[in-house]
């Protein structure tokens, strides 16, 4: 009894002063970039999705974690599948409203196009649920300075800041 009632007060404390509850200071606040670089096999795609999920556990992006998982395991088995890259890069941009995940790999630029796969096909859902899933995403050169390999990334967010 002593626990619920100590739970049931109720608090006076307000949020003023306290900077993560700023809208001001959030929404200027600056990124915050993290990368991994991992070799191109078959464990790459558990490592990069347990990675991305915890940083989004712990960045407080606990309602995107799941999605990312998703689509960071489609994403990272399609490089292993289907390229020939020696490894797999990972790069996660945080900030407050929304989260950019993207994968690189070091294969000659092919585009790829979302299409609907037959009713019984093991695969080809990768980018349809990239579609269903993400706010935004799309395809891009991986090392522009190159010209080489590309990168497909993803958005997750609430909406706002744009």
């Amino acid at each position: 009894m002593a626990v619920c009632s100590a739970a049931a007060r109720p608090t006076t404390r307000n949020n003023e002063g306290d900077p993560d509850m700023d809208p001001i200071r959030t929404a200027t606040e600056p990124p915050q970039i993290y990368r991994i670089r991992t070799p191109n096999s078959p464990t790459s795609p558990k490592i990069c999705r347990d990675i991305v999920t915890l940083l989004l556990q712990a960045t407080g992006h606990h309602e995107h974690a799941d999605a990312a998982r998703l689509l960071v395991s489609e994403l990272v088995t399609n490089v292993h599948l289907h390229t020939a890259s020696q490894a797999v890069r990972l790069e996660t941009v945080v900030r407050h409203d929304r989260v950019r995940v993207s994968v690189y790999d070091d294969a000659p630029v092919i585009e790829p196009h979302p299409k609907p796969p037959g009713a019984q096909a093991e695969s080809g859902r990768g980018l349809v649920l990239l579609s269903g899933l993400a706010q935004e995403w799309g395809v891009g050169l991986g090392d522009e300075s190159r010209g080489t390999g590309k990168r497909v990334w993803f958005e997750l967010g609430d909406g706002r800041g744009r």
